[in-house]
């Protein structure tokens, strides 16, 4: 008789170190966060938006040094990922909008400085957007605005390969979300070897966030919300919320908007987020050299020094 295999808890996301670990109601849900730094009305708030098949814990870096620079600096597991909960919808752009909208004012401040990775990024996005009165400025790491993103996987050959195998492979029911569990998880190491650069995955750093992604997509549930992120990107493009959401994001931003990227990123092309200028025509675009897709962990101090310096200019 074949053993039951033993699969990851949620609350195995909830690392020790210098930070506190919370559960916040927000938009309908709870979120696991994590909390580093001054709670004082006084203290700026930055938020730190994790990407695909990711956790809080990415931003371990920047976390604790903006803390130490005096932020109130709060790491969040998004909807659906690793300790906060996981419900069956809203992985759509007006609702994961939301539910940072809501983070904030749970956290009881009226405004923040959002900083995201990849998908987190595209939510900086539309909360921007969305909930302008709430967000001071906005920084992303390897995540160009989604209607730029879309119009170069439409009309950049370099970026409709890059993105577009994988891409359209999540969209079939089921067998996707095996995939990314298989064998430990190992499609998330083969991923985010596939899209980092080589020097860090030499590092012992590499090793250990490889060994933590690949338990947190394992935590049930997971990997079906992850994918989720990506089909409603996917097929919203021919439905009336995806139309709306797509027409409501083409709006000039007039906030602080900083791109980092790095120049090694084979998953977003450099190409596309230099284009990425429409709809925030005074952004500062800033590429990371020797980094791939994973800029603010392949290279944490160079990321950590340009979005501290963002944030103090402000």
């Amino acid at each position: 008789m074949q053993g039951t295999v033993s699969l990851p808890d949620p609350s195995t996301v909830r690392f020790p170190g210098p930070w506190t670990h919370r559960d916040i109601h927000a938009n309908g849900i709870r979120l696991h966060a994590v909390e580093a730094g001054p709670s004082g009305p006084d203290a700026p708030l930055a938020l730190f938006l994790h990407g695909f098949a990711d956790l809080w814990w990415s931003w371990r870096h920047q976390l604790t040094a903006f803390a130490d620079a005096g932020y109130r600096a709060v790491a969040v597991d998004l909807r659906g990922y690793g300790d906060s909960d996981k419900p069956p919808r809203g992985y759509d752009g007006w609702t994961l909008s939301g539910d940072v909208a809501g983070l904030i004012r749970a956290l009881g401040c009226s405004e923040a400085t959002l900083v995201g990775h990849a998908d987190g990024g595209l939510v900086c996005w539309a909360t921007a957007v969305l909930h302008p009165r709430l967000v001071r400025a906005i920084a992303l790491v390897d995540s160009p605005h989604p209607i730029s993103l879309r119009d170069a996987t439409l009309h950049d050959r370099a970026q409709r390969a890059a993105l577009l195998p994988t891409f359209l492979a999540y969209q079939v029911p089921w067998r996707p979300e095996r995939k990314l569990v298989r064998d430990d998880g190992w499609e998330i190491e083969r991923l985010l070897r596939a899209r980092a650069g080589t020097r860090w995955q030499q590092s012992d750093e590499f090793r250990e966030v490889a060994e933590r992604m690949r338990s947190a997509i394992r935590i049930p549930g997971t990997a079906h919300c992850t994918l989720e992120y990506q089909r409603w990107a996917f097929r919203s493009q021919w439905r009336p919320d995806g139309r709306r959401f797509m027409a409501a994001m083409d709006k000039t931003l007039t906030l602080p908007v900083l791109q980092l990227h790095g120049t090694l990123d084979p998953y977003v092309v450099p190409a596309t987020v230099r284009r990425c200028v429409r709809h925030a025509p005074g952004r500062k675009l800033l590429m990371i050299d020797d980094a791939g897709h994973y800029a603010h962990q392949e290279r944490a101090d160079d990321v950590t020094a340009a979005l501290l310096d963002f944030a103090a200019g402000l």
